[in-house]
């Protein structure tokens, strides 16, 4: 790494890299692009489920009644008039898709309603299609009559059309909150413009060599994908960036040329964010066990973006610093013969003296507290509804909730039974399962017939997943025959997500683990290390339960989301106790463990704590996007990086390694040289 780091810092060298390097970056954003997804039904399915089974025979019915669309016709708390009623029968026969069948009326009087078939091959036809039923269904009604659409079709709709524009909102949130923090961290009106250039290249480019990547393997991707990738990117290349320009900074106070400074920079800062990369790919790539294609493409797209930020933030930033002069740190410009971070009496010395006077109470202290913080995940539930998937509530589940008023709760969205059997048959034992109110044969064609079985339970409630297990048993004697819709994907959801965090937890800790192990050779170091970000993950999951239900009012957690909280949590924070002990262990060969712990952790309290703070705030932002499983995601991330940074980095881990002192190494010894006296504090 050295012999690269002096070529890249060449006189000649390094304004060339850096200009090519952002150059093809250009190209490649410009000219390749991102690739288009082509979503399929199945993408958020758990493979090999019964929804799943059910959506792929779908797939053979005929494409005009892929899915279908309700219009609500109401007035709220007063009966329908003659007058409604006849505008409600003259306006059914304009809608777009319409049938000849007559509006359906509620038993109330209060309401009738339309069911129509609509093309719902991607979001993109379901957004156009719906547009149209709501205009159409909309225009010159009698005052006071209303038409609102909900349905399988307006649901997708409104899913695709909240999305529009949020990663864009999302990608100007996160640079914005990168770039102020820069400019807290560095307090310059110029450096902070070089890293967050950078890293901005990174992640558009990291954005079409994922695309690309999941496209070419054939990997579902969708919004949420790309927008998490963005966040991941600007977190962890920042991060490296910190890291690499305070040690940067460090070596301009040992070195009056920048060149050779930036070279034992890059040498010095290489192993830390190498390991650091290599363990988060390999974290997030664990992901491709799930049950579930979309959150494989997570994963995949999660690595690529980890590897693209590493590349950027090790190869094109230093060329990029070092192109300008030490000016750019004004007006706290670093000086020849100035102490280095290690050698200050800072804020970070002093704790370090702190948890050296008495490390066994701070590690005492410190694991109480996180049982305490743990406590509040003992009451924790999954499993959001559809209507609590949203952080804003879309006409579609607003319409959802009006049409439970006045008729059986999932006329809008029943159950779907697809068979390949003799329909009559399926149909006289879907209508004879317990929980099913009514049931029809809504699509037939291709050898495959739908039907569409209303169930007796509310949405997403107990009776409704009672009535889809019902079913399902009704059914089970016919081989051809698959129970799918909102409610059975619910159920099938909630138990191949528990599967997979039984199937991925412990997956992640042993590759993370073997990771460390072979990175730092060492064996009690990694559990260690793995063990209080497990403890930092679970004391997260109990302070985010708080809030969520105390001051956010979720009451449930998606079911995916204590997953992706525990991979990207344990994958991001591995990286701040791989910084701080890659220090130590540099620090150890001249200075003796127990000082060498003591300066990395003085070294590398600011910037690491800054990262944290960074990061924290970067996955904040996910709450910019409408989906409920990013806002609590984003939190549970934010929490747990911050715990881990301000008290796991900062006091658990130091006063373990005091305690236990070179056995903190076993097998390794790191310290290749007679302790040295601990320098004496300097002011500036």
């Amino acid at each position: 790494m050295s012999h690269l780091a002096d070529r890249l810092t060449a006189r000649w060298w390094a304004g060339l890299f850096a200009t090519i390097a952002l150059l093809l970056s250009g190209a490649v954003i410009g000219l390749v692009g991102e690739a288009e997804s082509s979503p399929s039904p199945t993408d958020t399915l758990a493979a090999g489920s019964d929804s799943a089974a059910a959506a792929e025979l779908r797939e053979r019915l005929p494409r005009s009644d892929d899915s279908a669309a309700v219009v609500l016709f109401s007035r709220d708390a007063e009966a329908l008039t003659e007058s409604d009623r006849a505008a409600i029968a003259e306006r059914a026969a304009e809608l777009p898709g319409a049938t000849g069948m007559p509006p359906v009326p509620s038993e109330d009087g209060t309401a009738a309603l339309v069911v129509l078939p609509v093309d719902a091959a991607d979001a993109t036809a379901a957004s156009a299609a719906v547009t149209e039923i709501r205009d159409v269904a909309r225009a010159d009604l009698p005052a006071g009559l209303t038409a609102q659409v909900t349905g399988p079709a307006a649901v997708q709709a409104d899913l695709a059309a909240v999305f529009d524009g949020a990663n864009l909102r999302l990608l100007i949130a996160t640079a914005s909150i990168v770039a102020f923090l820069l400019v807290i961290t560095y307090r310059s009106p110029v450096l902070w413009l070089i890293p967050l250039t950078v890293i901005g290249v990174a992640d558009r480019v990291a954005t079409v060599v994922a695309t690309h990547t999941l496209d070419y393997f054939d990997i579902p991707w969708d919004e949420s994908t790309v927008g998490i990738l963005s966040v991941l990117v600007f977190g962890a290349g920042t991060d490296y960036a910190l890291l690499l320009i305070s040690r940067y900074r460090d070596e301009l106070r040992r070195h009056a040329d920048r060149r050779p400074a930036m070279a034992a920079a890059m040498s010095r800062t290489a192993e830390a964010v190498v390991s650091s990369a290599s363990t988060v790919v390999l974290g997030v790539l664990t992901l491709l066990l799930s049950a579930f294609p979309s959150t494989r493409g997570l994963g995949v797209a999660s690595a690529v973006g980890i590897v693209v930020a590493a590349v950027f933030a090790l190869l094109v930033l230093p060329a990029a610093l070092v192109v300008f002069g030490r000016w750019v740190f004004w007006p706290k410009i670093p000086h020849v013969g100035e102490p280095a971070l290690a050698d200050r009496r800072s804020l970070w010395k002093r704790i370090g003296d702190v948890v050296a006077a008495r490390p066994g109470t701070v590690i005492a202290v410190t694991l109480i507290g996180l049982l305490i913080a743990s406590a509040g995940a003992l009451g924790l539930r999954t499993g959001l509804s559809v209507s609590d998937q949203f952080l804003e509530k879309p006409e579609a589940i607003s319409a959802s909730e009006r049409l439970a008023e006045s008729f059986p709760a999932s006329s809008a969205d029943p159950a779907i039974v697809v068979t390949t059997d003799d329909s009559q048959a399926v149909l006289a034992a879907v209508e004879s399962a317990d929980g099913v109110s009514s049931a029809r044969i809504g699509n037939e064609g291709g050898g495959v017939a739908q039907i569409d079985a209303v169930l007796a339970g509310a949405p997403s409630s107990a009776e409704s997943q009672r009535g889809v297990t019902n079913l399902r048993n009704a059914v089970a004697g016919f081989d051809g025959t698959h129970v799918g819709g909102t409610e059975a994907v619910a159920l099938d959801t909630a138990s191949a997500a528990a599967e997979d965090l039984r199937l991925i937890l412990p997956i992640i800790l042993i590759v993370v683990l073997v990771a460390l192990m072979l990175l730092l050779r060492s064996v009690v170091a990694p559990i260690i290390l793995v063990a209080t970000v497990v403890a930092t993950y679970v004391a997260s999951l109990g302070i985010s339960w708080v809030l969520f239900t105390r001051v956010f009012g979720f009451e449930r957690l998606d079911d995916t989301a204590p997953l992706y909280a525990f991979v990207f949590l344990v994958a991001l924070g591995v990286d701040y106790n791989i910084f701080l002990v890659s220090r130590a262990r540099q620090e150890a060969r001249e200075h003796g463990v127990r000082q060498g712990m003591l300066r990395a952790l003085a070294a590398t309290g600011g910037v690491i704590t800054s990262a944290g703070i960074l990061l924290a705030a970067v996955f904040a932002v996910l709450g910019v996007l409408p989906l409920v499983v990013l806002a609590q995601v984003g939190v549970i991330i934010c929490v747990g990086v911050l715990l881990d940074t301000l008290v796991v980095r900062t006091l658990l881990v130091p006063a373990i390694a005091l305690v236990l002192g070179d056995r903190f190494w076993w097998p390794r010894r790191v310290s290749q040289s007679a302790p040295q006296p601990e320098a004496s504090p300097q002011l500036v």
